[in-house]
């Protein structure tokens, strides 16, 4: 079956193909190649209608300075002729001595330059290629001369604002053509800087989102630059001062009037808003395929920061840019999906705003399907289909050579359905160029594609005889450009008699060409190209010739070298005979340096004498006609340096692998070691891997000596090995080899049977054999099963055999119960049997026993302990392995009928075969139930008759609480619960207790008994204010339970505590106390109000007599031991005496002040200094009187002569005795 290529085009009728005319190049279907030398001449004779190859832009902006050339090019058989229309009319550019065509096209040159004004030729321009063929028209270019107007003059006022507020700086520049682009700079012609809180916005102001003093300046001017004519216009200057009101006096901020300060906002700070866009929603259209800008610039102190999100989608990730410091949201190649809602935010500290943006996206017309050019030869069908959408959806309308269809020449062979032209029958008559127009609102398309109706036989433009030379395993392609009407058929042969090529082994392209995938030795040989059509048939032989690769079999490489040393590179290169190779070398991608130093023999770089600067990357290059290759090496240059030290470490890897000697079950593996790295080997180290059963996993195989490099392995049968080898030395192990080739060794039987073989029965009538299979290493072959006998031991049957799969157990159903059996399981497989296996004994299945135990009595040991006898079961009873009996024990004392059946029931068993066993930790004083039962693999047996028994009393657990309640001077009332657990009937309790005194010792112990229907016990005739420590616990006939301690506290006389003195805590008689509340306690307070009085006065006692005071009882001590540095003398006699006040030596009264003169008023007082015990600043002078407020208020009065001195505080005093 031959291979026909055939078009992608889809036929209209049978037999009738579009033609489609050299693909290879991809271009239109009849153009005329003209680059095949002489086989051009065989297209001389064919006809093609026009078609337009460049024309200018739909909206063509010119210089108005330079000459204005409107392009448009077409190409036709014969060279179509040019014609052009302006605004509508014929332009004929005859008439007109400044416009000029140029030769060999249609193109348009107005010389402007040196009289004419560009707006003269200002219009819509349309340009017509025709030839005999038909007509084809270009665009509707409208031609405009750019513009680049001046600002308008305008008076610009000075912006004075306050800091903080928001400002607008408007631009508004002159509309030039196209529009300019605007940027702000000062008269330094420098950029103004921008960030979020200043920027520029779409339209060319500048927004202030608040104003800083650094905003102040006297230049901001905004720039206009029209790109079309290199032009830049200026805007006048604006000056902004921003002023800080915080540092203006009130004179100047009430002179400053309204019109003065721009803006009207506080400079405070505030929630955003937006400057632009207003409002809280707005719209914007954009056009398909162009870049969608929105804006949001919002104004806030702090400054605002911007967000943006898509309200019923998300924004497309890879078109989706922010510009403007976010301010500005771009997304490129905009399309109707992108249309919607998008919601801009500002936000700051204060506050958040939203704006919405409603999107519409429109389209301008674009193609889905634009019309195609048609060759149809005679008689065929054909259609041009014209297809194009927009928003809105665009009108089709057609033309025929440039004339709307409607008004066109009648076509038989042409019907018009909507967008498409459909052809029956065409003939010669019927080739023109149709022209589709797609048309909206927002621009429109127009797309020429002719129909020419050909009739010619096949012709072959490659040419003949040509040689394809092709490296092996390379793709070639071998070409047959062909031209005819209809489209000829393509056929490949090779050789003379050969059939035609399939493409199960060829690719047969549509433009001809004939790929050998993979161009072998054997593709070498002769091709034939045949083109067939119903008008005739051609045909061309080509020559294929396949080379061997050229190749570097010896590669430079790496080398480190000393400066002034000589290295060497080989680059020895492998190719076809036939070729002739050619060899450079280069350094670092480039030429080498042209150096006598730099040697190039045949395969050999040699560079003598060594520099630093030759260090770099040398590449061997070889080329021939077919194929390059090459291969690089690294010079490293180095200064001569002593011989370093060596480097210790672990040994390199071992490589080479070899296996030799390959026999069924052994191999011999050799191998080359690595650097031991100055440690010597000790040994090498060989595993291997099974890639049929254990891939990836390497085992152990055997070590051999350091300084042997071979080793005879002994192999399992049907085992896919690889090895590899590590090398050890003193300091560790080598990382593994690289693993050697695969080596699979002979299956054979089994060497060894299963392990762990069992027999045990999972039901009374069934034997389970189980066994551990062998692993895949073990299987030694294909078709690993199991052999498994067995037969009943005491039987004289003979052995019933299974074969199983690879598994690891088999069930043998319908034995009898428990019955003794000899197992055996043997390994086989596809090769053979394992040896004999040795025989194991099982036993069936178990069942329930069915016997219980007799005889059972128990023996009562004590309160908590029995023992238990019975006798043994018979052993044919139990079914199965005896495990041994178990005991079923419980109590049913104090039990009501309604909770028997939830009696918690006690286990024991006892292993083998006991016929007795003790029953530990009874309950005391209790009636016992138990049973035994016999065990066995499957359960329990029928129970023996229950046997009842009574354990006797035991002494009791302790009183379950113990509680003092209501204490008083002489009695504590004791209330307890009785023992949780008497474990018998309580007699009695017993109560023992003792006081405890100050120096926490214990007194005499008091015994006392309490009947046993008693929880409450009064004791009388205590002593007031006393701990006592109580011990406490009941009692049977069994003996003494264990006790429960407690302590408490008598309560204190408050009238023997009021007559309480100080001397008597001096004495040493304080009351010793345990209780954590102590300092609560009213007489403790008083005690220690007592001991602070005390204190007080002893101190203030000490004071005076120190200083030598006033007649105080410790007057005498100080007569006894006077001090003569301190004491007063008497004038008369210059004998010490008694110091005395004027006025009858009365203590001073609280609140009283020593006059300057020393004197103390008299006054009548009870009051002692013992009333100043607490809180007194007061202090004395050098003679001993009281010279202070009890307001703690210090004074110091001076005296005359003396040097005053102030003694401490009494309080302070105390405050550091305690």
């Amino acid at each position: 079956m031959q291979l026909e290529i055939m078009p992608k085009k889809k036929r209209l009728s049978a037999g009738r193909v579009p033609l489609i005319l050299f693909l290879c190049q991809m271009i239109s279907a009849l153009d005329v190649p003209l680059d095949y030398g002489g086989k051009a001449k065989l297209l001389e004779d064919l006809v093609q209608p026009p078609t337009i190859t460049q024309q200018s832009p739909k909206d063509y902006i010119v210089d108005p300075r330079e000459n204005i050339v409107i392009q448009c090019e077409a190409k036709g058989k014969p060279p179509p002729s040019f014609s052009w229309t302006r605004n509508g009319t014929h332009f004929d550019i005859d008439k007109d001595p400044l416009v000029t065509m140029k030769a060999g096209s249609g193109t348009l040159i107005i010389n402007i330059m040196g009289e004419g004004k560009a707006e003269t030729y200002e219009g819509v321009y349309q340009c017509t290629a025709r030839n005999e063929r038909g007509a084809a028209i270009s665009n509707n270019i409208v031609v405009r001369p750019s513009r680049s107007p001046l600002w308008t003059k305008e008076k610009l006022e000075p912006i004075t604002l306050r800091s903080g507020q928001s400002l607008v700086l408007p631009c508004r520049p002159p509309i030039g053509l196209p529009p300019a682009i605007i940027f702000w700079m000062d008269n330094s012609f420098q950029r103004l800087p921008q960030n979020e809180r200043v920027s520029q916005g779409l339209n060319g102001d500048l927004y202030f989102s608040n104003v800083l003093p650094e905003d102040s300046r006297e230049d901001y001017i905004c720039y206009a630059r029209f790109n079309h004519t290199q032009t830049i216009q200026q805007k006048q200057p604006i000056s902004v001062k921003v002023i800080l009101v915080d540092e203006l006096n009130d004179t100047i901020a009430a002179n400053l009037s309204d019109t003065e300060v721009y803006g009207a906002k506080s400079s405070r700070e505030r929630p955003p808003t937006f400057l632009t866009p207003q409002g809280n929603a707005s719209n914007k259209e954009e056009l398909r395929g162009n870049v969608l800008s929105l804006e949001c610039i919002a104004e806030g102190l702090p400054t605002p920061i911007i967000y943006w999100i898509k309200e019923d989608g998300t924004l497309p990730i890879n078109r989706t840019f922010y510009r403007n410091f976010q301010k500005t949201l771009q997304i490129t190649q905009v399309s109707e999906a992108d249309s919607g809602k998008y919601q801009c935010i500002a936000k700051n500290a204060l506050g958040v705003i939203h704006h919405t943006i409603s999107v519409t996206v429109k389209a301008a017309p674009y193609w889905i399907m634009a019309p195609q050019n048609l060759v149809l030869s005679p008689g065929e069908d054909g259609a041009l289909v014209c297809r194009a959408n927009g928003n809105p959806k665009p009108r089709i309308s057609w033309l025929s050579n440039g004339v709307p269809i409607e008004i066109a020449p009648d076509d038989p062979s042409r019907k018009i359905n909507g967008d498409t032209i459909i052809f029956s029958s065409v003939q010669e008559r019927s080739s023109a160029v149709y022209q589709c127009n797609a048309s909206n609102e927002y621009g429109y398309l127009l797309g020429n594609a002719f129909v020419n109706v050909l009739a010619e036989p096949p012709r072959i433009l490659t040419s003949e005889n040509t040689l394809y030379q092709v490296i092996a395993n390379r793709p070639a392609l071998l070409d047959c450009a062909f031209f005819g009407s209809p489209l000829p058929t393509i056929e490949w042969f090779k050789g003379t008699k050969g059939s035609a090529l399939r493409e199960d082994t060829y690719v047969l392209h549509e433009n001809g060409t004939l790929e050998i995938p993979v161009a072998q030795k054997d593709s070498t040989g002769t091709y034939t190209c045949v083109a067939r059509n119903k008008l005739g048939m051609a045909k061309n032989e080509v020559h294929l010739e396949i080379k061997d690769p050229t190749s570097i079999i010896k590669q430079p490489e790496y080398a480190v070298v000393q400066r002034g040393s000589t290295v060497s590179f080989e680059c020895k290169v492998k190719h076809d005979h036939t070729l002739i190779p050619t060899v450079i070398w280069l350094k670092d991608n480039g030429e080498l340096p042209s150096d006598g130093r730099f040697t190039v023999d045949k395969d050999q770089l040699v560079v003598a004498d060594v520099s630093d600067n030759d260090g770099g990357t040398y590449t061997c290059v070889a080329n021939t006609t077919l194929d390059i290759v090459s291969a690089s090496a690294v010079l490293s240059v180095v200064a001569p340096t002593p011989t370093p030290a060596p480097i210790y470490d672990v040994p390199n890897p071992p490589f080479d692998l070899e296996l030799t000697d390959q026999l069924d079950k052994s191999v011999q593996l050799s191998w080359t070691p690595g650097d031991d790295n100055n440690s010597p080997i000790t040994k090498f180290i060989i595993e291997y891997e099974d890639a049929m059963h254990e891939a990836g996993l390497w085992h152990h195989q055997t070590e051999v000596p350091g300084t042997q490099t071979t080793a005879q392995l002994k192999l399992s049968p049907y085992v896919n090995y690889s090895f590899r080898v590590m090398a050890e030395n003193s300091l560790g192990r080598s990382l593994p080899s690289e693993a050697s080739e695969q080596y699979l060794t002979k299956a054979a039987e089994p060497d060894k049977n299963p392990m762990t073989v069992e027999g045990l029965g999972s039901e009374p009538d069934n034997l389970v054999i189980t066994w551990q299979p062998l692993n895949g290493f073990e299987s030694n072959g294909p078709g690993l099963q199991y052999k498994v006998s067995w037969r009943q031991k005491d039987g004289d049957d003979e052995w019933t055999s299974v074969v199983v799969a690879n598994v690891s157990k088999y069930i043998v159903s319908g034995t009898p119960t428990f019955v003794p059996y000899l197992i055996k399981v043997q390994a086989l497989n596809d090769v053979g049997f394992a040896p004999e296996p040795a025989v194991v004994m099982g036993h069936s299945g178990e069942d329930l026993p069915m016997v219980a135990p007799g005889n059972v009595h128990v023996t009562v040991m004590n309160s908590t302990l029995a023992e238990v006898h019975w006798d043994p079961v018979p052993l044919k009873s139990v079914r199965g392995h005896l495990q041994g009996y178990r005991i079923y024990y419980w109590t049913d004392q104090n039990s009501s009928k309604r909770n028997r059946r939830h009696i918690e029931r006690k286990i024991l068993t006892f292993q083998g075969s006991k016929t007795h066993g003790m029953l530990p930790g009874l309950e005391p004083f209790s009636h016992y139930t138990l049973n035994v039962r016999v065990v066995n693999g499957k359960g329990e047996g029928p129970a023996s008759p229950d046997r009842v028994f009574h354990t006797p009393e035991g002494v009791p657990s302790a009183p379950s609480s113990l509680k003092i309640v209501n204490p008083t001077l002489d009695s504590l009332t004791l209330e307890w619960d009785p023992p949780s657990h008497p474990n018998g009937i309580l007699t009695e309790y017993t109560l023992r207790y003792q006081p405890i005194n100050s120096t926490h010792e214990l007194g005499p112990l008091v015994d006392l008994k309490i009947p046993a229907n008693k929880t409450r016990w009064t004791l009388k005739n205590l002593n007031f204010s006393t701990r006592y420590k109580f011990y406490f616990y009941a009692q049977t006939s069994a003996g003494s339970g264990s006790q429960i301690t407690e302590e408490a506290i008598t309560t204190v006389d408050e009238g023997k505590m009021a007559g309480i003195l100080p001397p008597d805590v001096g004495a040493g008689k304080a009351m010793a106390s345990r209780q954590v509340d102590i300092a609560t306690q009213g007489w403790f307070i008083g005690l220690m109000c007592a001991v602070a009085l005390l204190i007080l006065i002893l101190l203030i006692v000490c004071f005076i007599r120190r200083n030598k005071g006033g007649k105080y009882p410790v007057k005498e001590k100080e007569d006894a031991h006077p001090d003569p540095e301190i004491q007063p003398m008497k004038e008369d006699d210059g004998t010490f005496g008694e110091y005395s006040d004027a006025e009858d030596h009365k203590p001073l009264k609280k609140g009283s002040r020593t006059p300057s003169d020393r004197t103390v008023k008299k006054e009548d007082s009870d009051d002692s200094l013992v009333d100043y015990g607490e809180g007194v600043n007061g202090q004395f002078n050098e003679d001993g009187s009281f010279i202070g407020q009890y307001s703690g208020k210090k004074e110091k009065e001076p005296a005359e002569g003396n040097e005053s001195s102030e003694a401490p505080s009494p309080v302070n005093a105390m405050n550091s005795f305690v």
